[in-house]
């Protein structure tokens, strides 16, 4: 499997996983989250646990349980630390603990490494026995409700280090903190190349047109990917350029409010017969793919951003992208190099213009853009990149070119 990766990702990144694999061979490793589907985390650790136990580590992917009630909670949190104004009484905080204690019952936390992902199955750590626990945090908190950013901190405080995506989401904490951009695996069934038929299929079952240029956004169905600027900044084109405009998504089962939002977007684009709203089934890796290629222009229009993966799937496909200026999509996109930054419907709107009316610039971009993540964004520098965490918090004061 990681012999796979020669030639395509990084020559460096492999070698150092490599080393760091024997080093750790026979070491126990466990990552926990609150769901096996829906959203990046997921998607990650499905493509990751594998070459992890490849190299030689005991690795296991464990998920914590929750009711309605709790994934309620939690998404309030999520919403608070992404800076929408949430209130999070005493006994929400105490549903949040007491949920989690009964986790720490089920879940098998004895590992030499432990990471945690995000808010939901943080108070874990309180349960610690042994081993180097890091929290994983995944989403953008720089603008955080400080009242409940400072709750979390109570507990993400006793981690032996916390990892971000973005250096601006760091927080003032008295533990280790790293800055470790999520990624992409090339070979997945998300981004693997495609065949033409197998291209038509997806195409031919969910009748998507593909006379006319296709815009493109694939997310999760909530607010702060502004599904609806999308369809504002598409209509003010539509003015000037004939287009179709495709928004899907999957469901996550730990985002209560994903239905909610997908019935104000199916209204909102109620009458217009060139707006097409898909709700895919969890797993849909491969009707995403083809999507992807077939577009002609792939938006990732978020309002606040833990990374944006699906900026990095489109880049890598050598699509023309914008996103919002939001999180870690500015790391991903070089503005007027590998796709352009916006700010507003209205620039949405004119760079979607700019890439329809000069499509070489748009190849061109497309080209840089694929380039880029390569460099910088597979999953073999992830990997490399979590190993090395751990390794240097087990070896403080050694360099990782001691190895």
């Amino acid at each position: 499997m990681i012999n796979e990766y020669f030639g395509v990702a990084p020559k460096g990144d492999l070698l150092l996983i490599q080393k760091l694999g024997e080093k750790f061979r026979s070491r126990s490793l466990v990552h926990i989250n609150s769901t096996r589907e829906g959203g990046g985390v997921a998607e990650i650790l499905y493509r990751m646990i594998p070459i992890i136990h490849e190299l030689g580590i005991d690795v296991r992917w464990e998920v914590m349980e929750g009711d309605e009630r709790f994934y309620d909670i939690t998404k309030k949190i999520h919403n608070a630390l992404q800076g929408y104004p949430e209130k999070i009484s005493r006994q929400m905080w105490d549903y949040h603990f007491e949920v989690n204690q009964q986790n720490a019952g089920r879940l098998s936390l004895d590992s030499d490494a432990v990471f945690i992902h995000d808010p939901q199955p943080s108070p874990l750590i309180k349960f610690k026995k042994k081993g180097t626990w890091m929290w994983r945090c995944h989403i953008d908190v720089a603008n955080p409700i400080h009242e409940v950013c400072n709750y979390l901190k109570k507990y993400c405080k006793k981690f032996d280090a916390a990892i971000f995506s973005v250096a601006q989401f760091a927080q003032e904490m008295p533990i280790a903190e790293f800055i470790i951009p999520p990624s992409i695996d090339p070979f997945s069934e998300k981004n693997r190349e495609l065949g033409d038929k197998e291209i038509k299929e997806t195409v031919d079952r969910l009748e998507i047109p593909t006379d006319r240029p296709i815009i493109l956004q694939v997310s999760r169905f909530d607010r702060f990917k502004d599904p609806i600027g999308v369809i504002e900044a598409y209509r003010n084109v539509k003015k000037y350029n004939d287009c179709i405009l495709i928004l899907a998504g999957s469901p996550a089962t730990d985002d209560p409010e994903g239905s909610e939002v997908l019935e104000e977007v199916r209204q909102y684009a109620a009458g217009d017969s060139d707006i097409k709203v898909l709700l895919l089934p969890p797993f849909s890796d491969k009707d995403i793919n083809a999507l992807q290629r077939i577009a002609t222009i792939v938006v990732q229009k978020s309002l606040k951003e833990g990374f944006g993966l699906t900026v990095s799937e489109a880049m890598w496909k050598g699509k023309p992208v914008l996103g919002g200026a939001a999180g870690g999509i500015p790391l991903q996109i070089i503005h007027g190099i590998t796709g352009f930054l916006v700010y507003s419907v209205e620039g949405a709107a004119f760079r979607i213009r700019q890439f329809l009316n000069n499509p070489g610039m748009a190849v061109r971009m497309g080209e840089k853009g694929k380039e880029y993540i390569r460099q910088n964004f597979l999953m073999t520098r992830q990997i490399r990149d979590y190993l090395s965490v751990w390794y240097a918090l087990e070896n403080r004061g050694k360099s990782i070119l001691e190895l």
